[in-house]
């Protein structure tokens, strides 16, 4: 569906930079809470004060829009995320922390990402399955690399032997982003005492339960 493109799209000469990053920003805040089909330019418009006719001036076509999103949100995120993977190397206790601290850090950064992860990647009509497929899977291997590095760990015997390496990658995520996607449903669930339980200690809270379940007793 929608590809990597080598220039920015839909940037016409003279364009003002800091308007339109302001767009893109509102762009995907928007997606995250109403979904990328229910998503109008003319919604996007209204929220950054401008006219139909500028979002078209900046991007494009609405798909030339999400083209934007992906190429200048997304692929960047994912890109970090994979260095920041590949800066762990291959010792599995390392890479367990360094990918629940710098998932938690790309969502800091980018606030939107558990909710549009739920909405376009998770469900089955998502609009970012075939990106995540493409991109995350195929081309930086992510999943691949994880699933490995356990598998060989496995082997060695210091991980804990009923860990299956290639769900490890699903639950690393499940671990990390539907904790972040449904924060405040949880925290009205459980009362006002989860409601000071920050994003550093929930953090804190998937090392320890991902390192308890994962490693041999022995080795705690």
């Amino acid at each position: 569906m929608h590809k990597q493109l080598n220039r920015k799209p839909g940037r016409p000469k003279g364009t003002n930079t800091e308007q339109r990053e302001q767009l893109l920003d509102i762009t995907v805040e928007h997606y995250a809470r109403h979904g990328i089909g229910a998503t109008s330019l003319r919604a996007i418009a209204n929220a950054g004060g401008v006219t139909p006719a500028m979002i078209s001036y900046y991007f494009g076509s609405k798909d030339q829009l999400l083209d934007a999103v992906i190429n200048e949100r997304l692929i960047p995120a994912f890109d970090g995320l994979r260095q920041e993977l590949l800066s762990a190397g291959d010792n599995t206790r390392t890479l367990v922390r360094t990918f629940v601290t710098a998932v938690h850090a790309m969502v800091r950064r980018h606030p939107w990402l558990p909710g549009l992860w739920i909405r376009e990647v998770v469900n089955e009509d998502g609009a970012l399955r075939q990106f995540l497929l493409s991109y995350v899977v195929k081309n930086l291997k992510l999943p691949s690399k994880l699933a490995q590095a356990f598998q060989n760990a496995r082997e060695q015997g210091s991980v804990n032997p009923h860990v299956e390496p290639h769900l490890l990658p699903v639950s690393l995520i499940g671990l990390t982003m539907f904790p972040l996607a449904t924060t405040s449903l949880w925290q009205q669930h459980f009362g006002p005492e989860t409601l000071n339980i920050s994003q550093e200690r929930l953090q804190d809270h998937t090392i320890a339960l991902l390192e308890h379940g994962l490693f041999p007793a022995a080795d705690n």
